[in-house]
């Protein structure tokens, strides 16, 4: 009987997935393949960006029973770029983007972009890659960008436990944080993959803090009965 009910939850799951990014105008679904089991999410088939393939995992992870997703979507472009091309646009996305130093560089090769140097910020690091992951072309990024923090803030947990119950988008009440140098600690609960990401960049916008090893679980609300609307 619970195989049967575990069976009835992953298609469910599954074609909740299905529909969503259907509906989703950001992805283009129309060559993704979905699967799920015990609430993990498998992508797979073919996508014309790097920004599409991660637009789907987004839409995926926002579904409600989501627990965690692979994503295995390959990137195909229709036209083929040249790593000389490629680098130069990808060159002048950094320049041009805001909150991105002169620290950070940009290696390019089979079309996927390597992202080196330091910055004393987290959000610099993820500024970086959002810069690039639009390029046309980019097939994929690798994010080696170093956080190296300047100097030694205080009262680091409370400026960001007080930055977790000011987010409307995070139920705080089931999170802890601790602090151990420039690492921030999150653990808990949360209600779905959405809440677990709004609280990790909650954690990793305070300054002083280099990594955020973000051990969330996510818990997804009791799914209601097919044919019920809540």
């Amino acid at each position: 009987m619970a195989t049967m009910t575990l069976t009835q939850t992953d298609v469910r799951t599954r074609d909740a997935v299905v529909r969503q990014l259907d509906w989703d105008p950001g992805v283009d679904s129309s060559a993704i393949g979905v699967a799920a089991k015990g609430g993990v999410v498998t992508l797979t088939g073919f996508i014309e960006s790097y920004a599409g393939k991660l637009a789907a995992e987004r839409v995926a992870k926002r579904v409600r029973g989501v627990r965690a997703v692979a994503n295995d979507i390959e990137v195909r472009l229709k036209l083929e770029r040249t790593d000389p091309d490629l680098a130069r646009d990808v060159s002048r996305a950094l320049e041009m983007r805001a909150g991105v130093p002169d620290t950070v560089q940009a290696a390019v090769h089979g079309g996927h972009v390597t992202l080196t140097g330091k910055v004393s910020w987290i959000a610099q690091k993820k500024n970086a890659e959002k810069a690039v992951r639009h390029v046309r072309g980019v097939r994929g990024i690798f994010n080696h960008v170093d956080v190296t923090p300047d100097q030694t803030h205080r009262d680091v947990r409370h400026r960001i436990v007080e930055a977790l119950h000011r987010n409307a988008d995070v139920d705080a009440r089931h999170i802890s944080v601790s602090i151990a140098g420039d690492v921030a600690l999150l653990t808990g609960t949360v209600r779905s993959w959405f809440q677990l990401e709004a609280a990790e960049h909650a954690a990793s916008s305070a300054p002083g803090i280099r990594w955020v090893d973000n051990r969330l679980v996510v818990h997804p609300p009791e799914a209601p009965e097919p044919g019920e609307i809540c």
